[in-house]
């Protein structure tokens, strides 16, 4: 069951209920009705967890949820579209007071790129992209970090995306929110590192999952669950940016060193 506000009860794998423990501490995961927020949630269920997943899809967050609380962890879903930013930071009150947030996945954001048989993106696409993908994350993650500096330690991920080293013509919008994404988890890492608070950006390439498909080249695909494994890691071990796979820093490297209108003709033969 869901807890409400309020509420000291939880739905034990068994289905009976249990008391919260005094301490216990949870780990948030938004997005996790999505496919690689379901993989993180997924893997971050362990016996004892607890796990407060948000999503957009009821069907889907249920059944993330429930594969979760089958490996034994203790589960609080809310179905929430970040793209309310009033619902979520009212959210993320309610369910820190509930569950101190120890560790936070900020996975939740969409991708999109120019419609077919058109030059550019429509404004209110941009506008969308903007703000669930850069201003909500980075929102949260604000609200997040001061909750955490006050109680002297705390972890978040924020995941951004190889897109963000690239000026993209067929996705300028979600190019540019990842990127500025990426600058601002920097700068909020060097702000809450002296506080105990340790921030993470992860930055993944193409993710090989059912649905995931695109009419653009893909290239160094990587499957969902070792993308899930690898990010997971990097966030245990405390990474600064970790990029997904690591041959797309070459990638970005390479987008660095070349000339300005190499660079150019080199993305707009990806546009064509």
């Amino acid at each position: 069951m869901n807890i409400r506000q309020g509420e000291q009860k939880l739905s034990a794998p068994s289905g009976k209920t249990q008391p919260i423990p005094p301490v216990l501490r949870a780990t948030l995961v938004t997005g996790a009705s999505g496919a690689l927020g379901g993989a993180l949630a997924r893997q971050s269920a362990v016996s004892g967890e607890a796990l407060l997943l948000w999503g957009r899809d009821a069907l889907r967050l249920a059944a993330v949820a429930d594969d979760c609380r089958a490996a034994g962890a203790l589960v609080q879903v809310r179905q929430l579209d970040l793209a309310d930013t009033d619902a979520m930071l009212a959210a993320l009150a309610a369910d820190d007071g509930a569950w101190p947030i120890a560790s936070a996945l900020l996975v939740a954001g969409q991708g999109d790129a120019v419609p077919p048989g058109q030059d550019l993106e429509p404004p209110e696409q941009v506008a969308r992209l903007a703000n669930v993908n850069l201003g909500a994350p980075a929102a949260l993650a604000t609200a997040l970090a001061g909750r955490m500096a006050a109680r002297g330690q705390g972890r978040i991920l924020l995941v951004g995306s190889a897109a963000g080293f690239h000026a993209l013509p067929h996705a300028p919008a979600y190019a540019a929110s990842k990127a500025g994404l990426a600058r601002f988890a920097e700068a909020l890492r060097l702000a809450v590192a002296p506080k105990g608070v340790q921030v993470t950006l992860v930055s993944p390439g193409f993710i090989d999952w059912a649905g995931g498909g695109r009419p653009i080249p893909r290239p160094l695909l990587i499957p969902l669950d070792v993308v899930a494994r690898r990010i997971l890691a990097a966030f245990a071990g405390g990474a600064g940016h970790a990029i997904i796979p690591r041959r797309f820093a070459l990638l970005r490297l390479l987008d660095r060193l070349l000339p300005g209108p190499l660079r150019a003709a080199v993305l707009r033969r990806l546009n064509a």
